[in-house]
Formats: C-alpha cells, sequence, structure tokens
C-alpha cells in the first residue's frame, strides 16, 4: 500500500522511544509543574513558563489516553478543562492521584478518588493492589466502533452489571472509532487480552503513528474504500498478526452464521447485532482463562497439599529429611518449604509422566505449542543442548549429509557425533574488526546445495542446521533461508537453534523471523492457489531442476515447487534464558507436517534415549507458568527490554566521556551493506521512531536484535575477558557471558528494569573515570606500551579463519566408500582419538614447521577458544596455516582442546595412512573434487 501523506488535522505519535516511558515521565512532568504551580504568583514569569509546559504535556498525553481505560478519556479531559479554568488545586490533586496509581497500577482494582488531599496509594496499598492481581487478575478489552459519549457510557454501565463477585478476571473497556485507531491501541496497550469488533466504523484515525503502516503495505489501495462490512474480518485478521494471543470477537449486522464460515479462524466468536450480550462477556472470560490456566503447575500445588506417604525415592519429598535433620534445617529457612512439598518421584495422583504424558503435563505442553506457534511442543528438563540432541538423533542416521553452521553451539558438533552424520561445515560472514562472525548468507547455502547437485549428492542431504538468532544478535530471514533451499531440494529439513530467542514469538516485527512462524506461513502459502499460478508462471521463466547455470540460479530468488515442498521445521528454545523458567528449563517446537509419517516413532525414541526418567518437577512447572506469563503480558515485556536497551545505547551515545571509551555497534558495523537491502543503518530514529527497525526486518537478508548490545572497548586497551571479569564482576557484580577480544555483549531481557540499566550505566561511568586516570599517570614508555595495546585490539587483529577441510581419511561415508564432497564423518575422528597410540601432540612452533615442510596436519579434537566460543578445529580437520596465525594471535585464557605446555593434539600420519581406503585419493592433501567456496 503507498504511504499516505500526513493531513493537516493529524497528530503525530512518533515520540520518543518508548510510548510507554513517554506517558509515565509525562505524568510525572504534570505532577512537578502543577505543583509548582500551585505555589507561585499568577503573574510571575515562572507561572507562565510551567503553564505552557503543562499545555504542552496536555497535547501529548490526549492521544496516547484515548487507548486505555484507565484514566479514560473521559476523565482526561475533565482534567483539562479544570486546568483550562484555572481550578489548579483540582486539577493538581487529579494527577497526583492519577500519577501514583498508573505507577503501582493500583487503578486496576481501585477507584480513583479526588475528594481527599492525601498523596494517593500508600505501600499499604500497593501490597494490597498485588493481592488483588493474583486472586482477580485484571484486564482491558479493546472495542472497535464508533459511538457517542452517551453510547460508551451506556456500554461501560452493561460491562459493569456483567461483573459477578466469583467471576476469576475483571476487566474494563477501551472503545476506539477507527481501523487505524484500533490497531494503535493495539501495538500500546499492553492490558489487552481481548478485542471486540463492532460493524460499521471509519478506517482513518485522526492521529498519525508511522510505524503502523509498516504493517498495513499489504492492504488494498483501496481499503478505505471497502464496505465497512468487510472492514472488520480484515481488521480482524491484521490485529491476529500484530498480537495472535489476543481473543478476538466480531459482532455483525450480516448473517453470523455465514461470516463465521469465512473468518472462523481469526475469531473466537461471531455474534449477531446485540442479541447476545452475556454470551460475549462469558465468552471473553473464557477465552482468558484458557490461557491463564497452568495444567501442570496447577496440578504440582494441589499435590503439594495431599497428605502422602512416601516409600519410594527422594528422602527430601515433603521436606522431611530436612525438616527431621540437626545440621540442615538453614536449608528450609532458605528455599521454604513449598519447594520440598512439591518435590516429589510420583507420576500418579494427579500428576504426569514426561516420557509419557497423559494429563496436565501433556496438556502443558499443548497449551505451549499453541503459544510458540507450533503443531508440537516437547518438554525438556536438561538444556537445549539436550534437546537439540534429541532432534538431531530422531531425524539423522549415519551417512546423511547436514549442512551446519560451524559457528553452532558445541552440542550440534556432539550431536554429529552421536548421530554419524557426514557433516558439511557453513562458513559465516566474518567480522574480523571485533574477533567474531556473522550468519550464513544465502548464497553460501545455495552454492553448497548445488555443488552437492552437480555432484550427484544431493539426494543424501538431510538437513539444515542454524542458529537464530546468533549469540550477537544477528537474525535471519528464516523464511527465505527455507524457501530458496527447498526450491533446490524440496524434501529438506531445517532445525533452527533458537537457544536466545524463546521471547521473539512474542512481538509483531521478531515473530516473522522465528521459525515456527516462517513455517506456518510457507505451509499456508504453498496450499494456495495464488502461489500455485504465480510458481507456474515462475517456472515458465526459470525451470530449477533443467537450470545448469549456478549463477544464475545464485543470483535468483527461487521459489519452491508447491506440489513436491513440504514444511519440516524444528526449533530448540533456551526458554530459561529468554523467558520465565528454572535454569535448564528447554522446549523442543515441530512444525512437520510429515511428522506422523516419517517422524514420530524415531522422534519417540531419542526423545527417550535422552530424557531423564526422574526430570525436575520444578523445571517443568516453570516451563508451564513461563508459557502463561508470555500469552497474557509476553507483548509487553519484550517491548519493554527492546526500549530499554535502546535507552542503554542513547546514554552511552550521547555520554561525553562513556562516547569516548566505548560505542555500541550498530546494525551497519555487524550487518554488512551487502546484506541490507534497506540501507537503513539504525533501528531506531528519533523523527520517525521504531519505522527504521521494522523495515529492515521486513527486507534484510540479515537483521539486529537491538537487545543484544555489543559493547566496543578496544579503545580502553583492555581485553574482553579482563573487561567481564575484573570490571564488570569483580568490582560491580555485573553479569555477562560472551565477550571477545576487543567487545563485551549485554543483553536486556524481560526481567531488565531501569533501575538496572541506571545502575550499569552508573559503572561505566566509573570504569571511563578509572581509565581516563590511570591513562593520566602513565609514564612515557608506559604510554607506549598502553598505544600497542590499543593497537593491537583495534588494528592489529587477526584475520577470522574459515574451515579448511576434512581430510581423506573422514571423507569416507558410512558404507566406506571415498566421497568426493567436502563433508566429513566427524563421529570416526572422534572416536579414533580415544587410542592415545593414535594421537600425538606438537607446539605452535612445531606446528608451524610441519605445515612449511609439507605436512598435513590433522586436529584429533574440538579446539575452542574463549571467546570467541567457536571451534576453529574439529576433529579430523587439516590445520591450516590461517588457523595456525589465528591460534598464534589469541591472547585468551582459555582454550579448550589446546594445552600450551604440550600443544596441539594431533593424528599420527600412519594411522591417516592407514585410516584411507581403497577409492581415497593417493595424495593426502588433495582437496575435496568439488568447490563450494566463493
Amino acid at each position: 500500500m503507498a504511504r499516505r501523506q500526513r493531513r493537516n488535522h493529524e497528530t503525530s505519535l512518533n515520540r520518543g522511544h518508548s510510548v510507554w516511558e513517554l506517558r509515565g515521565d509525562s505524568w510525572i512532568s504534570l505532577a512537578d509543574d502543577l505543583s509548582r504551580m500551585s505555589e507561585l504568583p499568577r503573574d510571575g514569569a515562572e507561572f507562565a513558563e510551567r503553564k505552557e509546559r503543562v499545555h504542552k504535556t496536555l497535547s501529548i498525553l490526549r492521544p496516547i489516553e484515548s487507548y486505555w481505560a484507565f484514566p479514560g478519556r473521559k476523565l482526561f479531559e475533565e482534567v483539562v478543562q479544570w486546568f483550562e479554568t484555572g481550578d489548579l488545586h483540582r486539577t493538581h490533586t487529579a494527577v497526583r492521584h492519577i500519577n501514583r496509581m498508573l505507577a503501582n497500577r493500583s487503578y486496576r482494582h481501585q477507584s480513583l478518588s479526588l475528594n481527599s488531599d492525601s498523596e494517593g496509594p500508600s505501600a499499604i496499598e500497593t501490597d494490597e493492589e498485588a493481592q488483588a492481581q493474583i486472586s482477580k487478575p485484571y484486564f482491558e478489552v479493546l472495542i472497535v466502533d464508533e459511538m457517542s459519549d452517551e453510547e460508551e457510557e451506556a456500554l461501560r454501565r452493561r460491562v459493569q452489571r456483567k461483573q459477578r463477585p466469583d467471576d476469576a478476571f475483571i476487566f474494563d473497556i477501551v472503545i476506539v472509532p477507527s481501523f487505524e485507531d484500533a490497531l494503535i491501541a493495539t501495538l500500546f496497550n499492553f492490558n489487552l487480552q481481548a478485542c471486540v469488533i463492532r460493524h460499521g466504523f471509519p478506517f482513518r484515525s485522526e492521529y498519525e503513528l508511522d510505524l503502523l503502516w509498516k504493517f498495513l503495505d499489504d492492504l488494498d489501495e483501496h481499503i478505505e474504500r471497502k464496505p465497512e462490512s468487510e472492514r472488520g474480518p480484515l481488521l480482524g485478521r491484521k490485529i491476529s498478526e500484530l498480537r495472535p494471543e489476543l481473543d478476538l470477537y466480531l459482532v455483525t449486522d450480516l448473517k453470523a452464521e455465514e461470516v463465521a464460515v469465512k473468518v472462523g479462524g481469526v475469531f473466537r466468536r461471531v455474534f449477531f447485532r446485540e442479541e447476545d450480550h452475556t454470551e460475549l462477556y462469558m465468552s471473553i472470560m473464557r477465552g482468558v482463562q484458557q490461557r491463564y490456566r497452568t495444567p501442570f503447575f496447577s496440578a504440582l500445588k494441589e499435590y503439594s497439599k495431599q497428605p502422602t506417604g512416601v516409600f519410594h525415592a527422594l528422602p527430601i519429598a515433603r521436606a522431611k529429611s530436612i525438616l527431621n535433620s540437626n545440621w540442615i534445617q538453614d536449608v528450609a529457612q532458605f528455599y521454604g518449604t513449598n519447594l520440598f512439598m512439591a518435590e516429589t518421584s510420583a507420576t500418579a495422583g494427579g500428576l504426569d509422566s514426561l516420557l509419557e504424558p497423559v494429563g496436565p503435563l501433556k496438556s502443558a505442553q499443548e497449551a505451549a505449542a499453541r503459544a510458540f506457534g507450533a503443531k508440537r511442543t516437547y518438554f525438556v528438563t536438561n538444556g537445549t543442548s539436550t534437546a537439540n540432541k534429541v532432534v538431531v538423533q530422531a531425524l539423522v542416521k549415519p551417512g546423511d549429509i547436514v549442512l551446519i553452521d560451524r559457528n553452532c553451539h558445541k552440542s550440534h558438533h556432539y550431536g554429529m557425533v552421536l548421530s554419524g552424520a557426514q557433516v558439511a561445515y557453513l562458513d559465516s560472514y566474518p567480522l574480523d574488526s571485533c574477533s567474531m562472525y556473522g550468519a550464513v548468507p544465502i548464497t553460501e547455502l545455495k552454492r553448497v546445495l548445488l555443488a552437492y547437485r552437480r555432484a550427484g549428492y544431493l539426494a543424501r542431504v538431510k538437513m539444515v542446521l542454524l542458529t537464530n538468532c546468533t549469540f550477537d544478535g544477528i537474525v535471519y530471514d528464516v523464511e527465505r533461508v527455507m524457501e530458496e533451499c527447498l526450491a533446490i531440494k524440496p524434501d529438506l529439513i531445517f532445525l533452527w537453534d533458537e537457544a536466545w530467542f524463546a521471547f521473539a514469538r512474542f512481538h509483531p516485527t521478531y515473530r516473522r523471523r522465528t521459525a515456527m512462524a516462517a513455517a506456518s506461513r510457507l505451509f499456508e502459502r504453498f496450499t494456495d492457489p495464488a502461489y500455485a499460478r504465480k510458481y507456474a508462471d515462475f517456472a515458465k521463466d526459470l525451470d530449477i531442476e533443467q537450470c545448469d547455470d549456478d549463477t544464475k540460479l545464485l543470483e535468483s530468488r527461487l521459489l519452491p515447487d508447491p506440489a513436491r515442498a513440504h514444511v519440516r521445521v524444528y526449533a530448540t528454545h533456551s526458554t530459561h534464558k529468554t523467558l520465565t523458567a528454572l535454569r535448564q528449563g528447554s522446549m523442543i517446537h515441530v512444525w512437520d507436517q510429515d511428522f506422523r509419517d516419517k517422524t514420530e516413532e524415531a522422534f519417540h525414541e531419542a526423545y527417550m534415549t535422552h530424557t531423564s526418567t526422574s526430570p525436575n518437577y520444578q523445571i517443568l512447572a516453570s516451563l508451564d507458568f513461563g508459557r502463561r506469563q508470555v500469552e497474557l503480558e509476553g507483548y509487553e515485556l519484550v517491548q519493554r527490554q527492546i526500549e530499554l536497551a535502546m535507552t542503554l545505547r542513547e546514554q552511552i551515545a550521547t555520554h561525553p566521556l562513556l562516547k569516548k571509551h566505548f560505542h555500541f555497534q550498530n546494525v551497519d558495523e555487524l550487518v554488512p551493506a551487502a546484506y541490507r537491502a534497506s540501507g537503513i543503518e539504525s533501528n531506531y530514529e528519533p523523527a520517525t521512531g521504531w519505522a527504521n527497525m521494522e523495515t529492515a526486518w521486513r527486507t534484510d537478508e540479515f537483521a539486529l536484535d537491538p537487545t543484544r548490545l555489543t559493547l566496543f572497548i578496544g579503545k580502553t586497551g583492555i581485553d574482553g575477558d579482563t573487561f567481564k571479569n575484573k570490571y564488570l564482576m569483580d568490582k560491580y557484580g555485573i553479569q555477562i557471558n560472551k565477550t571477545s577480544r576487543n567487545t563485551v555483549l549485554f543483553i536486556t531481557n524481560i526481567g531488565t528494569t531501569r533501575s538496572s540499566v541506571a545502575y550499569l550505566i552508573e559503572a561505566l561511568v566509573q570504569i571511563a573515570r578509572e581509565i581516563e586516570s590511570s591513562i593520566a599517570d602513565l609514564s612515557a614508555i608506559e604510554r607506549k606500551i598502553h598505544e600497542k595495546r590499543v593497537r593491537s585490539l583495534t588494528e592489529d587483529l587477526p584475520p577470522l579463519p574459515d574451515f579448511s577441510h576434512f581430510h581423506p581419511a573422514f571423507r569416507q561415508s558410512a558404507a566406506g566408500n571415498f566421497a568426493a564432497t567436502p563433508d566429513g564423518n566427524i563421529r570416526r575422528a572422534f572416536f579414533l582419538s580415544y587410542d592415545e597410540e593414535n594421537c600425538e601432540y606438537l607446539t605452535l612452533a612445531e606446528v608451524r614447521r610441519a605445515l612449511a615442510a609439507g605436512r598435513e596436519l590433522v586436529s584429533a579434537l574440538f579446539v575452542i577458544p574463549y571467546p570467541p566460543g567457536f571451534p576453529i578445529l574439529v576433529p579430523g580437520q587439516a590445520i591450516s596455516a590461517d588457523i595456525l596465525t589465528f591460534v598464534e594471535a589469541l591472547d585468551v585464557r582459555e582454550i579448550h582442546g589446546y594445552r600450551p605446555e604440550i600443544g596441539l593434539r594431533i593424528f599420527a600420519e600412519k594411522v591417516l595412512l592407514a585410516v584411507i581406503q581403497p577409492g581415497a585419493p593417493e595424495n593426502v592433501n588433495e582437496q575435496p573434487a568439488i568447490q563450494v567456496d566463493a
């Protein structure tokens, strides 16, 4: 849809990077200005200045408050009127109370009273509000209809009359008059849990939000001229795209039964006119209750209340071994008794078995599948390392070829060892300036697949395994990757390691780049007759099967044949990393149209192999209530997470001292221009708000997650590992994980607060001052040493090495035939190294001399430096001069698989010659028969 021009009467909502922060700060500003005005003479200059500021603040709040139930448009306009008529006392009293009730959210269960001059809800009232929210949670319902003020008030009274003391929830309503206003409210109001779309409302809003139009690009440009009867269903679809967790209801003047047939997949219920108010009210309550239910957590709570006799495992159950102890009763004091009352090995008595769930665990996993957009979801209690191995073992058998990002988590490499797969490692684009890798370009994936096709081995390629998003926040265009790969090999299976991306499902911008959302869209597209026609036209110009021009295929946007392509997608989540769950709580999500026919039994066996028969019930319960949280408030939490990250970026970029020593790397520094079709260099711009991010995430091959904040520290002369341990952790107790030679990575999550961001900024300021002071005290010689150190971290950086190749001894297929392809049998190399007689150790200097003499050296171990944390060598891989140079340049303290005192563990020459079977190249230095490098 063409971008419309702003009309004169429209008010822009493109202010600041957080409308919620803007709203809160504006009410605080109002209260402060009105308080000061009450003390000033009305004819003074300061009074006039304050009055003008209040006018400006009220103009900012007016459009924002129209999308919230409290204080509501009516009360807000009354406040404005009191101010305009000079009633400062009443205005100040109202603003002060509203501000306090918004701050502690007591408006959810308390009414605003202006008859008191008190300072608003006290700390005791705040605690009471917290308890009230536990016993009867509050939410808001969006009503889309063009109403008069009298009609709005009548509707509010009718809703209030429907409320009963035994209702599980309490809700208020927000009424908006237009299509655009409904979408703005959906984006702004985190209290919304349901939306009722009534018949007949206009399209336009009087307010302007640039971001909104990024979500409307696919609408017919003549939408404004469509009949009002079509707008309701269309609006429902758009709201569902933005926030699929919301329950949608349609009230229509048309034949409800016919409308329901057309839009039943979007709306929970369709009602005819005003005939069923009570049923609509009950449906809203029931819909929220469905998401609020926590089948396993609730079952575990009930079980903990039952009197039981334990004549089985777990002396700690019911806390008896603790409470009867003379030495460890302090444990119960620390943890409380509920933890131990809920600790059990029972699978009956209202509980369930993780290995064969039929009760509350089965229901909890089904609820998780609904929340994350999967066909099936499985809980895992020993981390995503195990989840990854389950999926690989279920889908890959010995001899299958797997294309895998070399920089993926180590669990995938070990999964390849266990499965016996033939591994073809993919190279990501390098970021030499910060000693890290990005992600695997689509051209690299297509090039490798086409190379296998040329060699006649494409049928053996089983899976593509990629990390989305990467640790450093590089996010794939998941849909495009799968679409183009399926165009070359229609039966490919995809495993997306989304260990750090579980939260992404619950934000509209992130969601489209998740595995489950992309799989759903692809399946819907492949079954759409319109796509079949589009593909037929595409195939007339480019027959992928017959085309032998790889360059043309690499440069073309490929489309898969809908009659042949199958959507088979798996994703693993470290739920505990980015959502509310106990450590090691993870999930496997499945969107595989062939699961029943091809995978179910193998998956069950793999799950049984790796899943404990004694899973931790507390972890399982946390996965259940963590799912409840994100279904009900995930959008709010993730949006706040993003906004806090943007605040942190802004503070570092504008603080004079901080920007001298540090800077957060932006989109243009982590995603090369070749992969940014949008040309956008930053996710956020003050003039257009979040529109930049939305554009980049829709168009670019790779996007940057703004909640991953890579802080470049090279100008300090301090390496990442030292900065992490000596400065952040030891001095300020600030915990981070990932570092590189010259960067440290901060991650905001749904638990990050404004206070924690402020503390980090304070700590960085103190560190910067300490650096300034220490540099000022340097002698001339010390200054030269410092400058050399800075150059080593900013200029003299070793280039990142690509994967070299597997030695021919490990490029043999499971059948024993030499593979004329670059994939290797990592399992054979891994277990061959178990025998000490097969290996020897060479120091780095000895490695250098051996390579110069022409000897091919082959690693017997995974060699993983921390940082950056990816394997620079895997078992069976030839050691190249580039890899050796990189290892020599590393100044990190921790390199797994390398012992400085004895060197690298490599295979003995005689062993390699003995392993090579007939049919392999006689020259062990011979490269793979096909080349897949650019």
